[in-house]
């Protein structure tokens, strides 16, 4: 299969109907909130798709989303890459009766006023959600993977304060 840019929005019904299948690029750049998240560019994001209805009638998008990300390292604080693959599994809703019956394997998506889903910014949350809370290297590869960071001294108070179980010590001797 020929490897083109993905749509930014498709009609799932249509596409499910048609049976269509994608496998190509999103340009990184156009991914604007993934690229203020990572501390470089992101790069394109590979992605394969599948359109189409289940045994029980239900319209799905079934996918993968790779890209590779720049983050910085919140133990040493230097840039390394990382790759982010997600893995997806959609069906339209129109209202909230069809997101109860819908099945766990899928996640509920929200068609707009005609009718479209507007898959890069799909691909983008899933991404987004993907990337880890607390980027960092693995410990071989950090600089300060194995040491203990201290940012800061807290000193021990002067003030010395009242026990406040010294009220129930009182009420236990009576």
């Amino acid at each position: 299969m020929q490897t083109v840019k993905i749509p930014v929005s498709i009609d799932p019904i249509r596409a499910a109907s048609s049976q269509l299948s994608y496998e190509g690029l999103i340009p990184g750049k156009q991914l604007k909130r993934l690229n203020e998240l990572s501390a470089g560019d992101c790069s394109d994001v590979t992605v394969s798709l599948e359109c189409g209805e289940d045994i029980q009638g239900i319209v799905y998008l079934n996918g993968k989303a790779v890209t590779e990300l720049t983050l910085n390292c919140q133990r040493c604080m230097t840039l390394f890459t990382t790759e982010v693959t997600v893995d997806f599994s959609f069906s339209p809703c129109g209202n909230e009766a069809e997101i109860d019956e819908l099945p766990d394997a899928y996640d509920p998506i929200e068609c707009n006023e005609i009718g479209e889903v507007r898959l890069h910014q799909l691909i983008e949350d899933e991404l987004i959600v993907a990337m880890p809370l607390i980027p960092m290297h693995a410990n071989e590869s950090c600089g300060k993977g194995d040491q203990d960071i201290v940012v800061g001294e807290i000193e021990p108070s002067q003030e010395e304060r009242p026990n406040p179980f010294a009220v129930l010590e009182k009420l236990k001797s009576k």
